[in-house]
């Protein structure tokens, strides 16, 4: 850890010097002074934050776990965003180039929401069912996520990240102790879920996900030496990670559960309310209210129910939408895997189909890898399906997860439009371009706008019938099912955490208005309680991608170009959604 701190320090200084330095240099273009200060900026930041390092394929840290929910953290992660906000104000913008100007605004948005992320309390409730530290470093330590099991010394980087996570393990408990005395919980039922993930990642047990690197030792050590490493790494588990998800377990049973709030939404907090609108802002990269963004999700849940109608009458079903749910979410016919490898199988065939067509939307196809594989048992039940993106070096490929609990129930009718999404051309694409543009900057090859992001993903399961999708109208139902989904989450996430919604009439108002179960439903329901925010991105971005293309779709006429729309939305990477409509006109001059 106190590598990590001196190379913080030197970064502090770096851009105080790169500051005075552009105010002494007028020959220095201000562009070359903005790229030497991203790049000093990204360098540093995988100092401060290794475990983003690792998964951006950045392997100089992977041996390091800081404690980033401690105030000593804390407040030096605050001075670090504070010295670049203040050299970025020696940039002189006037003469920054058009995509200059996009590292510039990225870069100070960033800036300006770490820092405000640090004024709330988030670090006093750091264990959720979803999204934490006690499920990621899992991943990681399964040996098949971005953490590298190649070598002895990566075996033994890891060893060190497992002594860091007992430390951080202690400093959550204290927090959570913190955040009882001041009311800084969790929703009870988030907290019934967090218990069995802990308990089972607790298990001196070889089925444990943390056991499996030892099944894969590098084939360059000898028996010996395989041996040697075998018994420190098994010492290493037991010593660090088996107590400190044991005592995780323990005292969100024992202690903490009981302290849990009844409230659903992040309005039950202090600060709540407060927090809430900068989560709205930060994930939805606009200006929108919770308020405007629960009324358009109102408005486009009456829009998708209308095209839900007409494909119920089409089938010729003659009960009322409600029935038709119940149908598609019973139907037997509509369930038609046995095993998990036939579903992965029947993935692959959709890959296969759409991939002409996608040669024909897209100039610039990315040339990382791509697998669909089944998500990890141990985080499957909690888990949606997913998209992990690979290294830039192509060391590791992008992967679509599937959580598959039971293959006899897996639906099919939301298959064409969840590949799409999460795959082909949606998440894979997306983040593969980004990552292989060698001509932006780092700090822009690995950021992530969950607006753009997400909201391109969601536009992209609307290209299903462009690329011969979406013929069964059970399948187009499924894509409309998906649509709804991302509708619904626009009431229920600003429902709960900004109207006093309960869990209960959240779950209620999506299986009113989607064929989904209780069960389904509650697992989404729990997981926007857990992310406030995080589910508005989807939607907001993906209204106005189609925004933009309608817009010079009309305006082009024959003239417009698909590919190379696709293309100009694409080559820039994730952008906040007010720079993406910049960059829009700047392409096609108006």
């Amino acid at each position: 850890m106190k590598y990590a701190s001196l190379l913080l320090a030197g970064s502090l200084l770096t851009a105080a010097a790169c500051q005075q330095q552009g105010s002494r240099n007028s020959q220095q273009a201000p562009g070359d002074s903005l790229h030497q200060l991203v790049e000093r900026y990204y360098d540093s930041n995988m100092a401060l934050q290794p475990l983003q390092a690792t998964f951006n394929g950045d392997m100089r840290y992977n041996d390091q776990l800081p404690v980033d929910i401690g105030a000593d953290f804390r407040h030096r992660a605050d001075s670090f965003y504070a010295a670049y906000q203040q050299a970025l104000k020696g940039i002189d913008t006037a003469g920054l180039s058009g995509n200059d100007r996009i590292t510039y605004d990225m870069l100070q948005r960033e800036l300006g929401l770490n820092r405000e992320a640090l004024t709330y309390h988030d670090y006093l409730m750091p264990v959720q069912q979803f999204t934490c530290l006690p499920i990621t470093l899992a991943q990681l330590g399964s040996g098949s996520a971005a953490q590298p099991f190649k070598t002895k010394k990566d075996y033994e980087n890891f060893m060190h990240r497992m002594e860091g996570f007992a430390a951080w393990a202690d400093t959550a408990i204290a927090n959570m102790r913190q955040g009882i005395a001041t009311g800084y919980v969790l929703p009870e039922k988030l907290v019934i879920k967090t218990l069995p993930q802990l308990k089972d990642l607790a298990k001196k047990d070889t089925a444990n996900v943390y056991y499996a690197p030892l099944k894969t030792l590098p084939d360059s050590l000898d028996a010996a030496a395989k041996q040697q490493l075998t018994t420190d790494y098994t010492a290493a588990i037991e010593k660090y990670i088996l107590p400190a998800y044991g005592k995780l377990y323990t005292f969100m049973q024992t202690e903490y559960l009981p302290k849990a709030r009844k409230t659903s939404g992040i309005e039950g907090i202090p600060d709540g309310r407060k927090y809430y609108e900068y989560l709205v802002r930060s994930w939805t990269s606009t200006n929108r209210t919770p308020d405007e963004i629960y009324a358009l999700g109102e408005r486009e849940v009456a829009r998708i129910r209308g095209e839900m109608e007409e494909v119920k009458n089409n089938v010729g079903f003659k009960g009322d939408l409600a029935a038709f749910f119940t149908e598609v979410r019973n139907d037997k016919k509509l369930r038609i895997f046995k095993t998990p490898g036939a579903i992965l199988d029947s993935f692959k065939a959709i890959e296969n189909k759409i991939m002409p067509g996608v040669k024909k939307m897209y100039g610039h196809l990315p040339k990382s890898k791509f697998e669909i594989r089944q998500t990890e048992a141990f985080r499957a039940a909690s888990a949606s399906a997913e998209y992990q993106p690979g290294n830039p070096d192509g060391s590791r490929p992008g992967i679509f997860y599937v959580p598959i609990l039971n293959a006899a129930e897996f639906p099919y009718p939301g298959m064409e439009s969840l590949f799409l999404h999460e795959a082909i051309p949606g998440h894979h694409f997306q983040f593969s371009l980004q990552q292989e543009n060698d001509s932006l900057p780092k700090f822009r090859r690995f950021t992530w706008v969950g607006a753009f992001g997400e909201g391109y993903a969601l536009y992209c399961e609307s290209l299903g019938k462009e690329l011969g999708l979406y013929t069964d109208p059970y399948m187009y139902f499924g894509r409309l099912t998906d649509e709804i989904h991302r509708a619904i989450r626009l009431v229920v996430d600003v429902g709960m955490h900004h109207k006093g919604w309960s869990r209960e009439q959240a779950i209620k108002y999506m299986m009113d208005n989607e064929p989904v179960s209780e069960h389904d439903a509650t697992a989404e329901i729990e997981r926007y309680m857990a992310i406030p925010g995080q589910a508005l991105s989807y939607k907001i971005g993906e209204l106005k991608i189609r925004e933009l293309r309608e817009k010079y779709t009309k305006a082009l006429g024959d003239k417009f170009s698909l590919p190379a729309f696709h293309d100009e939305l694409l080559k820039d990477g994730c952008v906040p959604l007010s720079v993406l409509e910049q960059k829009m006109t700047r392409f096609y001059g108006q």
